[in-house]
């Protein structure tokens, strides 16, 4: 019976050790949010440090990924529950120090950003893990398996197989009911932490699609500038305004995809002039940006968003920019490269692996190492896609061309504190032509 209990004990500890952690529901819980934003002239990205618990501090930093010099950047943290308010101020660098906040209730906050003449106001929720009964039986099994585990062996010191065999049995089944929670916990349903939104169900008064899905609308946006007819050489704010598809009220539940709420990309119609920036959330559905365009003519706005329960889809825009005879055509900043293409001649609909030397090794940069940013001469078409992990200062793409004709493109990567972009040019044949 002994040797049994025994078999059983190991069995145990060997289920309890080769049994996975289940944690996938906790991997925002303490995570660090970034939240990229073009704000002062500058591209930088908000640091919100993961805390683990509240009250407690939160740690506030803002990494340059563009030169600055002591660029102050005034925060505010204002609870929504109760309106508690705290500030700060944090400087924008390459190597940031943090500002450290103190929090006192988890849920929805705001985070105000002041720098220069703008105002960014950034939603956000502070989430603790609240811990489950699952660990408590499991620690608790633990430690009851132990205990009964030394009083077993030191009672069949004593000469008392019968006692000790029953002590023995007790470390066994605690044991086994410990294991076999860290097997089972994965199936059950997840707990979630401190501040998480509230589950809402579908409502009767939901669209037949939103219902059908389970999620939401499509956002519907609007593209305008102010003034409406910008001046080249001037600064310009470019506005989104975005609407809900099935209510025409204000969307304000965008989710951080690649470390910002929006990514807009705007070229001139010729591809000379190329910005890739992330607006200002400055009220509720709207979304700002300020620029400068160098050049008169048309202009095409992209931008990349994704709503809550909802899939990542691209709103487009255009407007126009007026020639200024006291300004000075100036080209954008840009590196020259001449990319490795394979096949050479690439061919739409199949993929092409498009690698070039950088000028320095690449730093992280909204959550990649590189991007590629592909348009079509007539602006119908869009793509954007990431860098595939390549070693050292190099870049690597793997992209799917839709059709034949000529594209343009540009690499985007950063090194120190610099954001370096690099244009260039493809010819995609189409499939089946000679090659």
């Amino acid at each position: 019976m002994i040797r049994v209990l025994r078999v059983l004990c190991l069995a145990a500890v060997l289920m309890l050790a080769g049994a996975a952690p289940a944690a996938a529901h906790n991997v925002t819980v303490g995570a660090d949010l970034r939240i990229a934003q073009t704000i002062a002239g500058t591209e930088v990205t908000v640091v919100i440090k993961g805390t683990k618990r509240v009250p407690g501090p939160l740690q506030i930093g803002v990494i340059a990924f563009q030169p600055v010099t002591d660029l102050p950047v005034a925060l505010e943290l204002r609870s929504v529950a109760d309106s508690r308010t705290v500030t700060g101020v944090a400087r924008a660098a390459y190597e940031p120090q943090y500002t450290q906040l103190k929090v006192d209730q988890t849920g929805p906050h705001e985070l105000t950003l002041r720098a220069g003449n703008e105002t960014a106001v950034v939603p956000f929720r502070v989430l603790v893990d609240r811990g489950s009964p699952i660990e408590l039986l499991i620690y608790g099994g633990l430690l009851v398996a132990a205990l009964l585990m030394i009083g077993g062996l030191l009672t069949g010191a004593l000469a008392r197989r019968n006692q000790a065999m029953l002590l023995t049995g007790g470390a066994a089944i605690g044991l086994t009911v410990a294991a076999m929670v860290v097997i089972f916990e994965p199936l059950l349903p997840a707990s979630p932490p401190d501040g998480a939104p509230p589950t809402v169900a579908a409502t009767a008064g939901a669209t037949v699609g939103a219902a059908a899905t389970g999620g939401r609308p499509f956002v519907q946006g609007r593209v305008a500038t102010l003034p409406a007819r910008p001046a080249s050489g001037e600064e310009f704010t470019m506005r989104l305004d975005l609407v809900d598809g099935s209510t025409g009220r204000p969307v304000d539940d965008l989710v951080l995809h690649h470390d910002a709420l929006a990514h807009v990309i705007v070229t001139s119609e010729d591809g000379r002039y190329f910005r890739h920036v992330h607006p200002l959330r400055t009220a509720p559905g709207r979304l700002e940006v300020k620029m400068r365009a160098d050049r008169p003519g048309r202009y095409l706005a992209y931008a990349e968003l994704e709503r809550e329960d909802s899939s990542g889809q691209l709103i487009t825009g255009e407007f126009s920019v007026n020639a200024d005879a006291a300004s000075v055509e100036a080209e954008t900043p840009v590196e020259a490269v001449t990319p490795l293409l394979q096949p050479a001649d690439p061919v739409a609909g199949r993929p092409t692996t498009i690698e070039l030397n950088t000028s320095g090794t690449p730093r992280p940069w909204l959550g990649m190492t590189g991007h590629l940013i592909v348009r079509s001469q007539d602006g119908t078409f869009l793509g954007h896609v990431h860098e595939m992990g390549t070693p050292g200062p190099r870049l690597r793409f793997t992209f799917s061309f839709p059709s034949p004709g000529r594209y343009l493109a540009w690499v985007q990567y950063a090194t120190g504190d610099h954001i370096v972009t690099a244009p260039f040019t493809i010819n995609v044949t189409a499939s089946g032509a000679s090659q």
